[in-house]
C-alpha cells in the first residue's frame, strides 16, 4: 500500500472515531479483533519498559450489568462487546524490578547478573517515590495505553468510548481486582455503535490546525 494511501486511511479513521454513547449489544468483536486489540495495549511504550499496568478483559456479561450502577448510569458498560479496564499496580515491591529484569534477560539472552546495576536503579529510584507520586506516574502511561488503544479500534472499525466516569473503588471489588494487586484507572468499552446513536452523526469539534499548532 502506498505512503499516501496509509496516510489517508490513518487521518480518515481518526476523523471518524468518537465517544460512541450507545452500542449495539447483538454485535460482537471476534476473538481475532479482541487479540489484535489487547496486542496494540501490550506494545504500548512506557517509563523504562516496566509495564506496571495490566489490561483487564471483562466478558462476563453479569459482571458488565453490575459494572453499570457503579458507572453513573453510563450502559455502554453493558451493551459493548467488551469492557477493557486499563489498571495499575496497586502498590509497588522489588519483586516487580526483578521480573523486568528476568524478562530482558530471558528476551535479550543477557545474563542477569550484568543487569543488577540496571534493576538497583530502577529500584532504587522509584521506590524512594512516596505513593502519590508513584501512582501519579504509573497513572500518566496508562493515558498513553488508553491512546494506542484508541487509535487501534479507529484503524480497524471498531468503536469505542475511553471512561473515567466510574467508582474505582466498586469496580475494583466486583472484578476482585485486589487479588491481582491492581487497581482500575480506565474503563473502555468496544464494539459497534447502534444505528440510533445520534453522537455519530455530529461533527467533530477540534481546534482549528492554525490555533492548535505552535510553530518556534
Amino acid at each position: 500500500m502506498e505512503l499516501k494511501t496509509i496516510e489517508k486511511k490513518w487521518i480518515e479513521a481518526l476523523q471518524s472515531r468518537y465517544a460512541c454513547k450507545r452500542f449495539d449489544p447483538n454485535q460482537k468483536l471476534s476473538p481475532e479483533q479482541i487479540d489484535l486489540l489487547v496486542e496494540s495495549v501490550r506494545l504500548t511504550a512506557t517509563s523504562y519498559g516496566l509495564q506496571l499496568m495490566k489490561l483487564v478483559l471483562v466478558e462476563n456479561e453479569e459482571l458488565k450489568e453490575q459494572l453499570v450502577a457503579y458507572s453513573f448510569g453510563q450502559e455502554q458498560v453493558k451493551d459493548a462487546s467488551h469492557l477493557f479496564v486499563l489498571c495499575r499496580e496497586k502498590s509497588l515491591n522489588p519483586d516487580h524490578f526483578e521480573a523486568h529484569i528476568q524478562d530482558i534477560s530471558n528476551t535479550r539472552e543477557i545474563p542477569v547478573e550484568e543487569l543488577e546495576q540496571r534493576k538497583n536503579y530502577l529500584s532504587d529510584s522509584i521506590l524512594s517515590k512516596n505513593n502519590i507520586d508513584q501512582q501519579v506516574w504509573m497513572e500518566k502511561q496508562i493515558y498513553i495505553a488508553l491512546g494506542n488503544l484508541l487509535s487501534a479500534c479507529a484503524i480497524m472499525g471498531i468503536d469505542s468510548c475511553p471512561m473515567e466516569g466510574f467508582i474505582p473503588k466498586e469496580y475494583d471489588r466486583i472484578l476482585d481486582l485486589e487479588s491481582h494487586n491492581l487497581t482500575s484507572v480506565l474503563a473502555i468499552p468496544v464494539g459497534y455503535r447502534s444505528a440510533e446513536d445520534t453522537y455519530a452523526l455530529q461533527k467533530k469539534v477540534r481546534r482549528s490546525t492554525d490555533n492548535f499548532l505552535v510553530k518556534i
